[in-house]
């Protein structure tokens, strides 16, 4: 697609040249900056009665007023944003004029001068001296204000929200809030490094790139080595190599970073997202439980300074402990069925349709069980809480529940109506493992999204021996949705992947 400039773009291209015919270069190669523009207020403010506080800020610019012999304007940097007072009579004739006439609002800017308080009360920089060091061409959209049940609400120049995600570099340029949530972001992930590290797991790394995919019921990504003629596929979960680590004599580790998932996009889906999983030997899922709720409510004091946080309308307590229940006492209370009394996936999808439920053509018994959960309980799941004992077919990693060969030691929490993780007592018996993986050839069809590849590598690492374990995985995009009060993934991703836009 060929850029060609609005009208406005016109009047700021005209702007461009006549800065560079002055003799300015547009965009340096330079800057100085003495102080951001919360350092420099906060000196002003910390500075004796009478002290001269001299100051050279940066910023873009965000407002300007021209008052003729005057211009107010105000920059705002990564720390906040700082009012510039600047006089014909204290830069000269020409600065003044250029600074009125050639600069617009978004361009980046370089001030030095003095600090003091105007006659309105506010920190500001009384300019001797000021650089371009960024002209912008293409306007910011504008952001309004107005009042909403008392309070002030900003909006977004954005017609369409999707041009807020495409043009995520304008949206955070004009809305704080956006930023904000990005910053409560790397606070989250920050929070839960130091909750591993201080409970002795070591962070690794394993590959993006695998020669089989596996550790999740997802349809994944492939691409092509050209050098080593080889089919490659971008992982869906870490799990199979975290568990490898295990067998190796690492006793707790744990991986925050990125998988990928060929399939639907959706408010709580998109094809690449933020995954943190973790392994601990000899621990078993009620292990995991524990460490679970204690590792989320840390996150939510050192992030909000609260485990009680507010979720569209709901107050959400995330201190320990949370509530258990069995799925199948879930399912019985909230879609009043109890799928043991259908031993089989025909007689479970007939009970499931009758109640409005989703019963897909070639379901299995555990995928239908599935299915109830996702449609009846996980929507009136708001408070924290623990479901467990899951069917033993769609969870082929764990181990199953002594006495009962339907279900194993599996739960997933949730909080706020959505699903946000899932864990096992995993299966370390090679021999049993062999079993599940040749089961599930025999159940799904080729073409099924459930079914994996049997990992021969992996067999062969648990035939060496691997300790009992508990592992865990979860969205770190939705903890980032929880903790922002946030309903849909795409504001909580920076760059989120959209369809190609009609032209």
């Amino acid at each position: 697609m060929t850029w060609e400039p609005s009208s406005l773009e016109e009047q700021r291209l005209d702007k461009l040249a006549r800065l560079q015919e002055a003799g300015i270069n547009p965009y340096p190669l330079r800057v100085e900056r003495t102080h951001t523009s919360a350092q420099a207020i906060a000196a002003f403010e910390a500075a004796a009665e009478g002290e001269t506080i001299l100051a050279t800020v940066t910023g873009r610019l965000v407002s300007m007023r021209d008052m003729g012999k005057t211009v107010f304007a105000h920059v705002e940097d990564g720390d906040g944003r700082i009012q510039l007072f600047l006089r014909r009579n204290e830069i000269g004739e020409e600065p003044h004029r250029i600074f009125r006439k050639l600069l617009d609002l978004g361009d980046f800017v370089q001030a030095s001068g003095i600090l003091f308080r105007t006659r309105t009360g506010e920190v500001s920089l009384r300019v001797s001296e000021w650089a371009l060091l960024s002209k912008a061409i293409s306007p910011l959209p504008v952001v309004k204000e107005r009042e909403v049940d008392g309070e002030k609400v900003r909006y977004s120049a954005f017609s369409d929200v999707e041009e807020r995600y495409r043009q995520r570099y304008a949206d955070l340029a004009v809305n704080p809030d956006v930023r904000a949530v990005f910053r409560t972001r790397t606070k989250l992930v920050s929070a839960l490094r130091r909750f591993f590290d201080e409970h002795d797991f070591l962070e690794v790394e394993t590959p993006v790139l695998q020669p089989l995919y596996g550790g999740a019921a997802a349809r994944p990504f492939t691409t092509h080595h050209n050098q080593l003629k080889q089919d490659l596929y971008l992982r869906i979960s870490f799990e199979l190599y975290l568990k490898r680590l295990l067998v190796g004599g690492f006793e707790r580790v744990y991986e925050i970073g990125r998988d990928f998932r060929n399939e639907g996009v959706s408010y709580k889906h998109n094809p690449e997202f933020t995954q943190l999983e973790f392994y601990a030997a000899y621990w078993d899922y009620d292990d995991v439980a524990e460490f679970t709720e204690q590792m989320v409510a840390y996150a939510a004091q050192n992030v909000l300074g609260t485990a009680v946080i507010n979720y569209q309308g709901h107050e959400i307590n995330l201190s320990p402990p949370w509530q258990r229940m069995t799925l199948r006492d879930s399912i019985k209370k909230f879609a009043e069925i109890d799928y043991m009394d259908y031993p089989n996936a025909e007689s479970l999808s007939v009970a499931v349709r009758k109640i409005g439920g989703n019963a897909p053509e070639g379901a299995s018994w555990g995928q239908l069980i599935d299915g109830l959960l996702g449609d009846f309980v996980e929507p009136k799941l708001i408070q924290p809480t623990f479901i467990t004992q899951y069917p033993r077919d769609i969870s082929p990693l764990a181990k199953g529940i002594p006495g009962d060969p339907l279900h194993v030691e599996r739960f997933e929490y949730f909080i706020a109506g959505l699903e946000m993780g899932n864990a096992f007592t995993e299966l370390n018996d090679p021999i049993d493992q062999r079993r599940r993986f040749e089961a599930l050839q025999e159940m799904y069809s080729k073409n099924d999204d459930e079914l994996n590849p049997i990992d021969e590598d992996y067999l062969r690492a648990m035939r060496y021996g691997m300790p009992p374990n508990g592992g865990f995985g979860t969205g770190v995009d939705r903890l980032v949705m929880l903790f922002t009060n946030k309903t849909t993934i795409r504001e909580v991703l920076l760059f989120p992947h959209l369809r190609e836009k009609e032209e």
